[in-house]
């Protein structure tokens, strides 16, 4: 698996990718901010949507999921950012506590800062 910046054919995958997970960014978003994808195979399999430092969106391909996938995502923008910050929903509050992010919860939903 590769983790790297998003090509412009891989956008309508990445799209996909997202809608599966029931996640919407919209489209400003997409193009000012920094996508990251895990192709494996010549096929994505995971995309990461960076606005800024706030992970916008970490959505991974049903069948992927449990594989490091999503880990590998949020590691990269790591490395390209020296904060992160993600709002969520509380289902996903172990995964982003497992990757280092300090969680609050209000309003039901998560945040979390790394």
């Amino acid at each position: 698996m590769e983790v790297r910046p998003v090509r412009p054919a891989e956008r309508t995958a990445v799209r996909g990718v997202l809608n599966a997970a029931m996640l919407s960014v919209d489209d400003d978003a997409l193009r000012r901010g920094t996508t990251l994808v895990a192709a494996a195979d010549g096929r994505v399999v995971g995309a990461l949507v960076l606005d800024g430092e706030r992970v916008a969106a970490v959505a991974v391909r049903p069948g992927r999921r449990g594989q490091g996938v999503g880990t590998a995502l949020v590691e990269a923008a790591a490395a390209r950012r020296a904060r992160l910050t993600a709002d969520f929903d509380p289902g996903v509050r172990p995964f982003y506590e497992s990757l280092g992010f300090d969680v609050e919860r209000s309003d039901g939903r998560c945040y979390g800062v790394r």
